[in-house]
């Protein structure tokens, strides 16, 4: 193969490599990270006492008691952002998040496609029982009164299921394969490059602008849904529910942009022509032994 075509190869691989680095990056955050129900309740755990978070759960529960109940709302609104502040809220946070993903997760995980999808639903049980034992222990009174209603509550609606099953299969296969072939076209246009000092540096500044590109498209998507929420009062909250959701990604793309500005850097100052190299070379070169003077009989002699 001429050198001339090696080259053209090496750039149309390394090109895929670069392209596929954020999108692989982003399929398996989705594909393992989001699907994954433990780190899911650690990302969501601080949260709990996050204050726009505890003010939406507060308006939220006390407004929905109020109105059930018949009772003044900004009394219980007041009771329900006291209760978020205790240990108990936490422990029911952390259920309630676990039991809601691990319905939701259950929901898209299911082949069966053909029976009649009715809503994806949660049981209050799974918070209140939890939320009981953690009140007994702490000794508040009558916690060990409070009932263990099995009430479901819907997470999702029917109609969204097929096409989010869909979804969720697609980057379940995305997941693994994007990355994979980041890495394999990355390797090869390195491999049959001409020269492979300049086909390591363009993928090494590939990578970091995949990283860059990857921390902008975070950074739009955050807006975009803040932008999207009918009721501005919510929007710290949900701005602090997407910032814990995308931590990940975040960390990914000043990891690829680092590195790849790093491994960039390295193989510029190291070519054989740098400043660098040639004084290092310079320094390490011995020097030249000096002429040993004549023996003294041979000065003599003449």
């Amino acid at each position: 193969m001429s050198p001339s075509l090696r080259s053209v190869l090496s750039a149309v691989l390394v090109a895929l490599s670069c392209l596929l680095v954020p999108a692989g990056v982003l399929a398996a955050w989705a594909a393992y990270g989001l699907t994954d129900t433990r780190g899911y309740v650690t990302a969501m755990a601080p949260l709990a006492s996050d204050p726009a978070v505890r003010d939406v759960v507060a308006d939220t529960v006390g407004d929905g008691v109020a109105r059930a109940a018949g009772m003044n709302p900004l009394f219980l609104r007041d009771a329900v952002r006291s209760f978020t502040a205790t240990r108990a809220y936490r422990t029911a946070w952390d259920a309630g998040n676990t039991a809601a993903h691990t319905a939701v997760m259950k929901a898209l995980q299911d082949d069966r496609a053909d029976r009649a999808d009715g809503p994806v639903t949660v049981d209050l049980a799974t918070v209140t029982g939890p939320l009981k034992r953690q009140l007994t222990v702490d000794h508040v009174p009558f916690a060990e009164r409070i009932p263990i209603e099995h009430t479901r509550v819907a997470l999702l609606p029917p109609d969204h299921l097929a096409a989010l099953r869909k979804g969720y299969r697609v980057l379940d296969v995305a997941g693994f394969w994007l990355p994979l072939a980041a890495v394999v076209f990355g390797v090869a246009g390195i491999a049959v490059a001409a020269c492979r000092r300049r086909a390591i540096t363009a993928t090494a500044l590939g990578t970091a602008l995949g990283g860059a590109f990857l921390g902008l498209a975070v950074a739009v998507g955050r807006s975009l849904t803040l932008a999207d929420l009918p009721d501005e009062t919510r929007r710290p909250a949900a701005g602090a529910v997407y910032d814990a959701l995308t931590a990940t990604l975040r960390t990914a793309s000043w990891l690829l942009l680092a590195v790849g500005l790093t491994v960039a850097a390295a193989t510029w100052l190291t070519r054989p022509r740098s400043p660098l190299v040639r004084r290092l070379r310079g320094r390490r070169a011995p020097a030249a032994p000096a002429p040993a003077p004549p023996p003294e009989s041979t000065r003599i002699r003449a």
